[in-house]
């Protein structure tokens, strides 16, 4: 039982860094967020499928919410992926160099995806800032809603990408989420 116990733990190491503790646990509450999402859009669209083909009535806001719960899925989902080195890279070609230029390359990789994430975050605020008197059209919320993913998941991908910095610098690898 305690065998099971500890593999169960996915806590960082506790000499981690402030940082890697806090990215630990904002990347565990990220995946449960894209989990419940989708479990949310697969309870939504299986009720507008049933209201369309059984009930003969349709639900009109149905299609809208699913449409706004697979942008925080992918989002959120993308952010989490960085951290735990799930997104696309050259990994091909970076195991080929030595070691030195290996992680120099790798050093850079992650600037750009940290300024790519920090686009994302001020882009979406941008251009929820720019909506957020209209409505979503069957749900009656701010279009607000549809960029509030977009904000979070670069802050995430800005935090995670420096991380991982760190811990290239530091000659060390970061732990995913999910172990």
């Amino acid at each position: 039982m305690d065998i099971e116990l500890q593999a169960m733990d996915v806590s960082p190491p506790r000499n981690a860094g402030w940082l890697t503790r806090i990215n630990a646990i904002l990347a565990r509450i990220g995946m449960y967020v894209a989990i419940v999402g989708l479990l949310m859009i697969v309870a939504v669209v299986f009720y507008q499928v049933f209201g369309r083909y059984v009930l003969n009535n349709s639900p009109t806001w149905a299609e809208s919410l699913a449409i706004v719960l697979v942008l925080y899925v992918t989002l959120i989902g993308a952010a989490v992926g960085v951290r735990d080195a799930g997104h696309i890279g050259l990994e091909t070609l970076l195991v080929l160099l030595p070691d030195g230029p290996r992680h120099k390359l790798e050093i850079v990789i992650y600037v750009l995806v940290a300024i790519f994430g920090a686009c994302m975050a001020y882009n979406g605020w941008l251009l929820g800032s720019s909506v957020a008197s209209y409505y979503i059209p069957n749900l009656h919320i701010s279009e607000a809603a549809r960029y509030i993913p977009l904000v979070i998941s670069g802050v995430l991908i800005v935090l995670f990408s420096i991380e991982h910095i760190i811990a290239i610098v530091r000659g060390e690898e970061v732990a995913p989420s999910w172990n």
